[in-house]
């Protein structure tokens, strides 16, 4: 993986960091937001791009 396009993905309820992705930087300007399962809180909620 390359790391300038690496990024973090936290859930917005538990802030705990569940998902690395692939971003391209040049295309996406805005931080990236997915509904994902989180394995802390036990459900879907929204994840939010970190720095």
């Amino acid at each position: 993986m390359s790391q300038e396009n690496l990024i973090k993905m936290e859930c917005s309820v538990c802030k705990h960091v569940n998902y690395f992705s692939h971003k391209n930087k040049k295309t996406l300007k805005n931080r990236l937001e997915m509904k994902k399962h989180c394995k802390w809180c036990k459900k879907h909620t929204m994840h939010k791009e970190t720095k």
